[in-house]
């Protein structure tokens, strides 16, 4: 199995394109303040993922996915804000949030996953 083979990567990787499409096309201020760090933060799932796929035990892999799970809290509380400011269309807000729920759930059963089975 490869990394590109894992759902809650793939998953991770189309929300990131997501946000970066949406995003770039804000005005300065709001990229500057909000944007960059809800890019961040789901850079960071699909990153810490991938560095913990890569590791060559079931602990390293584990440690990187609770990283993981931290950024994919910390791209909720950015959206929601976001939305808040009303930088997001109630929609687009709804949508995105559930992809994040979704993978949030994927992200658990993954780390539920790793180990000697």
């Amino acid at each position: 199995m490869t990394l590109e083979d894992l759902q809650v990567y793939t998953l991770s990787m189309e929300i990131r394109e997501d946000i970066w499409q949406i995003i770039s096309e804000w005005k300065y201020f709001e990229k500057d303040t909000i944007g960059k760090q809800l890019v961040r933060s789901t850079d960071s799932v699909a990153a810490n993922i991938s560095e913990g796929y890569g590791r060559y035990s079931y602990k390293n892999n584990k440690h990187f996915c609770y990283y993981a799970w931290e950024s994919l809290s910390e791209s909720k509380a950015w959206l929601t804000k976001a939305h808040n400011r009303p930088l997001l269309s109630e929609g687009l807000f709804q949508n995105l949030y559930k992809k994040l729920d979704s993978l949030s759930v994927k992200l658990n059963n993954y780390i539920k996953s790793i180990g000697p089975q």
